[in-house]
């Protein structure tokens, strides 16, 4: 208790400490970057800027452009939920003149790219015009994707692009500069304008706008792009086939939301829609999909675009609601249909026009595709709007802040609430996993009554740990959630952060509260998606005759602190650089097996494969001798409150069955459980409890028959019954 009362006066003197001071990304990475590997011929840095996260970039003592790091300025967040840090420098007349990746945690960049592609990537950028960009809107350049990377190549084409135009506004570069203040009648929406309820009214009076291609036109959009590839695999279909046809409307006036949506829906929209944010309808049918299924593997939509002046979003699945219809009079069936969030902080204007950009691919060989655009333009109708007088100059600036700090701090509260609101059918069902591990950890002694039915229990738990929490939701608990919890309390601890991922938030906060109850082991042995792969494929290998291996005692006890070891190493990294320890932590299989479901590089499936055939032969292998998550939680494991695990004086002295048979090796020869390496499979409770194999159960039982067999019987095989006794 005295250790249990130490750790928790640290945690709070942790919570409690004030939080560092934020630091942007660039003054972080600055000291550690070469200027000349960014601009050729450059010789150095300048000071960073008071005003901006920007700093000279110089040559000869002379300032040649000026650099900046795309996340300082806006979101860069990618396929791995973390964000894409990307240095890019600019020159006097706006032009991009140098591009270099720096930090980032994409795992198909880290391994699956290689990196000549990703350094051709970045200096495909070198000699972009940021003044033809603002005056496009971001789009007169042409993305160069890299098959198997769309996702992560367009976050960083968008971010590159934005930053820079925030940079080179803020700058005066190229001619560019701030918006200035409107001066004449500004338009707001005017929520009580009507709309029509009938779809062929909506579309005719342009609250609906639509984008219709067909086969032919496609194939002629590629055709012109002049690449032979793609000509020669044109599409099938006869031309006059619906290849997309895709409308969208404006759905944060209200009545827009009750005519397409209908009355329950909108009021929904209406419920949810945070101060400054807005949303899109987008619904679709054809043989191509605007959606795809890049959201599902990345969270992003990666075919479509929202593009309004220099400002583009590209929606992720946390902005994202499916529809199961269009309630409008008369409207078509359509297959897809799907309601979108637009964030406050991107500043989107719903009085001003803007576009969807859609991008339509082709495969052209095993591993490569050609990419060309089509755009649907949108203006809400000015009879959704109404004019507002403008404010004095000497307010405007002190205003706009105000309501953009506003809109930022409304926006990151509630946008955890709004991930939790859209996993609510996962975080029940994990819920339902946790609560019947709870009863089955609570009421072991009558779960474990019956050997098979709970052996076929535990291996379909185990089988939904494996699919539903593995390979579905991705909530495989990593070494590296604890390293980033330690950085969090050291620089400055934020729930939102944590909270932005429900269902790992849960798992650690129920992996927490285990450990007071039970140890590691109601984490490692039952809810650890890894863990749960060793141990089926162990049983079906034993289904094969696959001999099973029992390491000496010995040996066994010289291995098991190798996981500890690593565990420290990997906390000793990481203490000096995070992304280093996380390059080290692909010690743990997770990401390969788990979350990328072996589709890598081969050394790293190599190693996955490698472990699950050892532990083919030696069950949970990596649980007992390499994991270091398993070590990071063993080693609070003594804490426990409870000792639930039964046992009898006879274990360990002279009977060994327990020992003998426990999967993990936990259980020393002198008959104690040692619950740093204890996963809480209850076997050794199975046993506990068996007439065939526990010896003091069996002694019991046979006292019970041999005393029930000497008793007198009457007729009826009731001892002592008065018709039992001699007659006299």
């Amino acid at each position: 208790m005295k250790t249990l009362f130490c750790l928790i006066l640290l945690t709070l003197s942790l919570l409690l400490s004030p939080p560092a001071a934020a630091q942007s990304v660039l003054a972080d990475q600055l000291p550690k970057l070469v200027a000349g590997d960014l601009v050729e011929g450059a010789d150095g840095f300048g000071p960073i800027r008071e005003d901006a996260a920007v700093a000279p970039v110089l040559k000869g003592g002379e300032t040649i452009g000026w650099a900046f790091i795309t996340s300082d300025f806006v979101s860069t967040t990618g396929y791995s939920g973390k964000p894409i840090h990307t240095l890019v420098a600019v020159d006097e007349d706006a032009r991009v003149i140098g591009v270099k990746l720096v930090k980032h945690s994409e795992p198909i960049v880290l391994i699956g790219i290689p990196q000549a592609k990703m350094d051709a990537l970045a200096k495909g950028y070198i000699g972009l015009d940021l003044v033809a960009e603002a005056q496009s809107g971001g789009s007169s350049h042409e993305v160069d994707i890299i098959s198997g990377a769309t996702v992560t190549v367009m976050v960083i084409d968008d971010s590159i692009v934005r930053s820079g135009l925030k940079v080179a506004r803020t700058l005066g570069l190229g001619g560019l500069a701030p918006d200035a203040a409107p001066t004449g009648p500004t338009f707001e929406i005017n929520p009580d304008a009507p709309a029509a309820p009938d779809w062929m009214t909506l579309e005719g009076d342009g609250t609906l706008r639509r984008l219709s291609l067909d086969v032919g036109q496609v194939n002629a959009a590629f055709a012109a792009l002049g690449d032979e590839r793609a000509i020669a695999r044109a599409l099938t279909e006869a031309p006059e086939t619906t290849f997309i046809e895709m409308q969208t409307a404006l759905v944060s006036h209200p009545a827009i939301a009750r005519a397409i949506l209908g009355e329950g829906e909108a009021a929904n929209l209406a419920a949810t829609l945070k101060p400054g944010e807005h949303a899109i309808v987008v619904v679709g049918r054809g043989i191509y999909s605007f959606k795809g299924s890049g959201y599902v593997r990345g969270g992003i939509f990666d075919r479509f675009v929202m593009i309004q002046d220099d400002v583009s979003v590209r929606f992720r699945d946390k902005m994202h609601k499916r529809l199961v219809g269009v309630q409008a009079e008369g409207a078509p069936e359509f297959t897809e249909a799907d309601l979108f969030i637009i964030p406050a902080e991107v500043g989107f204007d719903p009085a001003k026009p803007f576009r969807l950009q859609l991008l339509v691919q082709r495969e052209v060989g095993p591993i490569e595709k050609v990419f060309t655009t089509f755009d649907l333009g949108y203006q809400l109708p000015q009879k959704y709007l109404r004019a507002v007088a403008p404010l004095p100059t000497s307010e405007v600036p002190d205003a706009v802040a105000d309501v953009a700090d506003q809109a930022e701090s409304v926006a990151h509260k509630a946008l955890w609430q709004r991930i939790w609101a859209d996993k609510q059918v996962e975080i029940a069902i994990t819920a339902a996993m946790l609560g019947v591990l709870t009863l089955v950890f609570f009421f072991q002694g009558i779960a474990t009554r019956n050997a098979r039915a709970f052996y076929w229990f535990r291996m379909g738990f185990l089988v939904v740990t494996l699919v539903f929490l593995g390979w579905y939701a991705n909530a495989q608990l990593s070494v590296v959630n604890l390293m980033a919890l330690f950085g969090a309390l050291v620089s400055g601890f934020s729930w939102q952060a944590f909270l932005l991922d429900p269902l790992t938030f849960i798992l650690w906060f129920s992996v927490a509260a285990a450990l007071l109850f039970w140890g590691r082991g109601a984490y490692c042995g039952w809810l650890c998606p890894f863990g749960a792969l060793q141990e089926i494929t162990n049983q079906i290998a034993r289904r094969l005759h696959i001999p099973q291996w029992t390491l000496p005692w010995g040996l066994h006890e010289r291995l098991w602190p190798v996981k500890y070891m690593i565990f420290l190493g990997l906390f000793g990294v990481s203490l000096m650089s995070i992304e280093q320890a996380e390059h080290l932590a692909e010690v743990e299989p997770f990401k390969t097996a788990i979350i990328l479901k072996f589709v890598r590089a081969w050394p790293f499936v190599a190693y996955a494969l490698a472990l699950l055939a050892a532990g083919l032969f030696v069950e949970r292998f990596y649980c007992r001798y390499l994991c270091p998550l398993g070590a990071a939680l063993a080693i609070p494991a003594r804490i426990r409150m409870f000792d639930w695990l039964k046992r009898y004086k006879e274990c360990g002295s002279p009977c060994q069955s327990c020992a003998n048979q426990c999967p993990v090796q936990a259980i020393h020869p002198t008959g104690e459980i040692n619950p740093n390496e204890c996963v809480n499979c209850l076997h050794c409770q199975v046993l506990y409890q068996s007439k065939t194999i526990c010896p003091v159960v069996i002694k019991r039982e046979k006292r019970r028959e041999t005393a029930s067999a000497s008793a007198p019987r009457n007729i009826s095989g009731h001892p002592n019954h008065p018709k039992s006794q001699p007659l006299h």
